[in-house]
């Protein structure tokens, strides 16, 4: 049990790394990468392609990558937006992690790319954990799985910047709480903000793409006190970390190269700082 936990622990250290070298190298080519998580269903690929439509309408540069166990379907729906898609197969793997990521976007991502949508395989539970080098971390739920969703999924509503409702349009027929499902927000990420959304009829989709565009314009986003304690815990686990793995081949396949300046960083694009 305790090598368990100590290869978990290990895998997250990693994985952190990684995600702040990414984050770094991807701001400096003044890029923002937006992290999307839901359970399947929510309806997240739907308002993902009618952001990507409008962001390329208006003349953002705007690229999406996405995340399934298996089949491109989503792949195939999110590029008739017009903006650049590729699709991640996980293998399995029930989340993205960072170097799943970097390993993606060498030598493919836009030299221009303001926004990068990164939806995430669908999951409330492992995703949570793992940070992509995401300037802006969104967790999904649509009026259809219930007002208890934020409280049941606490880290994953908790360590979230912004949450999104979806199929809004379906509220009254579902019979959803809103005042419900917003104390429950709150009460696992006090002070986040909440946007509500249909892809159907366009409800809230262009507040969601300003609220996008003005993280990458680098304007100050929510801090969940949740993530400020998830950073300690972070710091901890650095200290800790088991570099034995460094060296195994089948290790570096799932997660990523050891070393986050590695390939994948050599041949990112650099861009221009913002």
């Amino acid at each position: 049990m305790c090598r368990t936990v100590d290869l978990h622990q290990a895998v997250l250290a990693k994985n952190d790394t990684n995600a702040v070298e990414l984050r770094r190298t991807l701001d400096e080519r003044g890029t923002t990468a937006v992290n999307l998580m839901s359970s399947p269903g929510s309806g997240k690929t739907a308002l993902l392609e009618t952001l990507l439509t409008r962001a390329v309408a208006g003349g953002t540069p705007a690229a999406a990558v996405t995340a399934d166990l298996a089949t491109e379907n989503d792949a195939t729906r999110l590029a008739r937006s017009g903006a650049p898609v590729r699709q991640i197969l996980t293998d399995g793997l029930c989340h993205l992690e960072a170097g799943m990521l970097w390993g993606t976007l060498d030598g493919w991502l836009p030299e221009e790319t303001r926004l990068l949508f990164v939806e995430n395989v669908g999951n409330l539970v492992c995703p949570a954990s793992y940070d992509l080098g995401e300037t802006l971390r969104i967790a999904l739920a649509s009026v259809t799985e219930g007002e208890d969703k934020p409280v049941k999924y606490p880290a994953a509503f908790g360590l979230a910047q912004l949450v999104v409702v979806t199929k809004s349009d379906l509220a009254e027929a579902v019979e959803f709480r809103r005042d419900a499902f917003l104390a429950g927000v709150q009460q696992v990420n006090p002070g986040v903000p909440v946007i509500e959304t249909s892809a159907r009829t366009g409800e809230g989709v262009d507040e969601l793409l300003a609220h996008v565009l003005r993280a990458a314009d680098g304007l100050e986003t929510h801090t969940p006190v949740l993530a400020q304690q998830h950073e300690k815990h972070l710091h901890h686990r650095h200290d800790e970390d088991d570099p034995a793995h460094e060296d195994d081949p089948e290790y570096e396949h799932r997660h990523g190269p050891a070393h986050p300046q590695g390939r994948a960083a050599a041949h990112l694009p650099a861009g221009s700082p913002r």
